[in-house]
């Protein structure tokens, strides 16, 4: 499998009213960080034809994550089957490496022309794993 990583600082938009950052900005970071995965390792003739949908999302907070942190967000696909991949998501403050939150995701491909799922060819997993 490869893991693809990215390192961001918390900013006073991903905050909530407690001061630390919001639980919906979590699952937009694993939302993003999966886009960045897919977009640095598909073909340009890949992205043209197909794209992912999230059907299924698990999230676990374990800890807080505060205004100026650097956080370590790193995603890797777990498992393929049919047309659905399961992508995990491994939230961690940079410095101390606390685990802040961890996520388990399950997305559908889709072909861009019938917009119906399509079937993971080994082209797609070769770029994953």
């Amino acid at each position: 499998m490869r893991v693809f990583e990215s390192i961001i600082t918390v900013t006073e938009k991903d905050l909530d009213e407690l001061n630390h950052v919001n639980n919906i900005r979590y699952v937009e970071w694993v939302q993003e960080i999966a886009k960045q995965h897919w977009l640095k390792n598909a073909s340009q003739d890949t992205l043209e034809n197909y794209f992912w949908v999230m059907t299924n999302h698990c999230i676990e907070y374990k800890n807080e994550a505060f205004l100026n942190d650097s956080i370590k967000l790193k995603t890797y696909i777990k498992k393929y089957s049919g047309a659905t991949c399961t992508r995990v998501v491994q939230i961690t403050h940079n410095q101390t490496n606390a685990l802040l939150a961890i996520s388990e995701t399950k997305w559908c491909l889709i072909n861009v022309q019938t917009k119906r799922p399509a079937r993971i060819t080994s082209e797609i997993t070769d770029l994953f794993m």
